[in-house]
């Protein structure tokens, strides 16, 4: 992996103006997500020709039909979450593991699923080549989670799907939050934030997003 002074040499710059301009002036101002997104060398987690790229405000594609999140909804959907530090965070959807490493950042043990191979080989080679080594990837259908290391503290979905997948919930402890984009028709979701309760469920809609596709079991 390059390392950031061969690259782009404004890279901390960018950086430190994403946070300003697209998470503060937002209203993602939760001090230890702006830390951990300050930290996270986003570049690294895009094709080398789109790096310039990597710190402005659009979600931009990494390969077989996924994207990465736009800097905005990784810090909302992260700032929702309350991770702590020692968290169990089950994510659905690796991707390009850039939401994978804001966690890790954040002191989490995250357990992410994806079911894309190549997007799941060449997340694990950019963990571990940044030292990432609190993630632990799987190649499998994320509708199901990953009832061997349940239960979880926080469950994170990063893809849209028709209903919140009823697996998925079976694996959140008591006191646990997760967050599910829930489909309204394909790339239209709503933002969905389930807290469990001494056995309850409780239901918050936190507004429109759009995502891809969550394709599996429990989803389209």
């Amino acid at each position: 992996m390059n390392s950031e002074s061969s690259l782009i040499p404004d890279q901390r710059r960018c950086r430190e103006r994403m946070v300003r301009e697209h998470l503060l002036a937002r209203g993602v101002d939760d001090p230890r997500v702006v830390a951990a997104m300050s930290t996270v060398r986003r570049h690294l987690f895009v094709d080398e020709a789109l790096q310039g790229q990597a710190y402005g405000p659009n979600a931009l594609p990494i390969g077989c039909g996924q994207t990465i999140s736009q800097p905005y909804v990784v810090g909302m959907m992260t700032m929702y979450l309350q991770v702590q530090s020692g968290h169990r965070v089950l994510e659905i959807g690796t991707g390009s593991a850039y939401q994978a490493a804001v966690l890790a950042e954040m002191g989490a043990d995250v357990f992410s699923v994806e079911r894309i191979r190549p997007l799941y080989r060449n997340a694990w080679r950019r963990l571990q080549a940044l030292g990432y080594h609190r993630v632990r990837l799987k190649l499998d259908d994320g509708t199901m989670g990953w009832p061997e290391e349940a239960p979880f503290d926080r469950i994170l979905v990063t893809a849209g799907g028709p209903e919140i997948p009823v697996p998925l919930l079976s694996q959140l402890t008591d006191q646990g939050v997760m967050l599910v984009p829930v489909g309204i028709g394909k790339r239209q979701q709503r933002l969905v934030r389930l807290r469990k309760d001494e056995g309850k469920v409780f239901k918050q809609e936190l507004g429109n997003v759009s995502f891809v596709d969550l394709v599996g079991s429990h989803g389209w």
